[in-house]
């Protein structure tokens, strides 16, 4: 069943028109905010974060689009970080934390309740607070009564999904300038660089069998998508891109990371997405000669996304190939990614940025505004 519209994906003004905010711009963006984010924080005074000295742990706080920030930083420090580093997306603050510890809050509008709590009640225990958000927002005040580093978000975009650069490089340099994490600005320029190419070769002009977002998108289109990660860094990639299919391209999706989603992704193939097309009702995609007033609409079938790091171990390699084997063994499109080579911080960029386009392409394929979605409004309204 053509869900996607590969038209509608060639055309640049139809595509302009849908996506009424601006989120693919924004995405083009990236880059930019990584270089305007350093000389914030940089402004801000991000080295004097915990008052320049190392704090007995670190706790990230945020949420929704913004979520992303807590994995990064997750999994950067975990190898190296002498200081224990956690996260939370909403309050309760944990009872240990004190004078001792610093409390990063993350929110681009500065007013998300989670963050905006718990950065609330870090200052009234007086732990170091650094925040990164609006200017003049809730979240900034909380900051600058407790005396913390706040670094505004300097490019406006529509939403924190399309934001995330800005929000996630000054808690990056806060971590490097801290010894948690190796991530200084150099390398963050780097990433820039990174984030630039992937927009250019995933701009709106590019035809659809050229442009790599695109072509995910229409492979995805007509799946039920599984995205799964070769290991702890591909894993956070994957679990940003099934929120980002199903916040932006309201296409439920799952996600899971090698070694431990093996057995439950490969366990999918013998189910009613994975069976082929003699084993289960409807007719199958593929079948060119399928009718369906006869045979029924064409049976969803799963669709698997595999993000691949460069850097991985032989065992984690093999892994990761017999899952794909096995999946396309089963007659499930298989669709591989393998991340640019470089630092952690620039692998994970390459991929992220690749599915954040896809999930954008693949809204403006179905026919929906990226950026807008009606059952979200109503909820806020409903909660408000």
């Amino acid at each position: 069943m053509p869900w996607v519209d590969e038209r509608r994906l060639d055309d640049s003004e139809e595509l302009r028109v849908l996506d009424s905010r601006d989120s693919l711009r924004s995405l083009a963006s990236a880059g930019a905010q990584v270089r305007r984010a350093i000389v914030s924080a940089q402004e801000a005074g991000i080295t004097t974060a915990a008052g320049g000295e190392r704090p007995r742990s670190v706790l990230v706080a945020a949420l929704g689009g913004s979520a992303l920030v807590c994995d990064v930083l997750d999994l950067l420090a975990e190898p190296g970080s002498p200081v224990p580093v956690t996260t939370r997306r909403s309050a309760p603050l944990p009872g240990w934390v004190g004078p001792l510890d610093l409390v990063i809050a993350v929110s681009q509008s500065g007013r998300a309740a989670g963050p905006l709590a718990l950065a609330a009640e870090a200052a009234r225990r007086g732990a170091s607070l650094l925040t990164v958000g609006a200017a003049d927002s809730p979240l900034a005040d909380v900051c600058a009564r407790a005396r913390g580093v706040h670094v505004d978000v300097a490019l406006p975009t529509p939403s924190s999904r399309t934001a995330l650069w800005s929000l996630l490089t000054p808690v990056l340099l806060a971590a490097d300038a801290l010894g948690l994490v190796d991530c200084p600005a150099p390398v963050l320029e780097r990433v820039a660089d990174v984030l630039d190419a992937v927009a250019e070769e995933c701009r709106p002009s590019s035809e659809s069998f050229l442009n790599p977002a695109k072509v995910l998108a229409l492979g995805l289109g007509a799946t039920v998508p599984v995205v799964l990660g070769d290991g702890p860094l591909a894993g956070v990639a994957a679990n940003r891109a099934a929120a980002m299919l199903a916040r932006t391209a309201r296409v439920p999706a799952t996600h899971g990371a090698l070694p431990d989603a093996a057995s439950q992704v490969v366990a999918c193939l013998d189910g009613p997405f994975g069976s082929g097309p003699d084993d289960g009702p409807g007719a199958s995609a593929d079948d060119l000669f399928a009718d369906p007033y006869l045979d029924g609409p064409p049976a969803q079938r799963l669709g698997l996304l595999a993000l691949r790091d460069p850097d991985q171990t032989p065992d984690a390699v093999a892994l990761a190939d017999a899952v794909v084997a096995s999946a396309r063994e089963s007659g499930i499109p298989v669709f591989e990614q393998q991340a640019r080579s470089g630092a952690p911080i620039e692998r994970l960029a390459s991929l992220v940025a690749l599915t954040d386009f896809t999930a954008t392409y693949l809204a403006l394929g179905l026919g929906l505004d990226p950026s807008v979605s009606r059952h979200v409004t109503e909820l806020r309204d409903r909660t408000s």
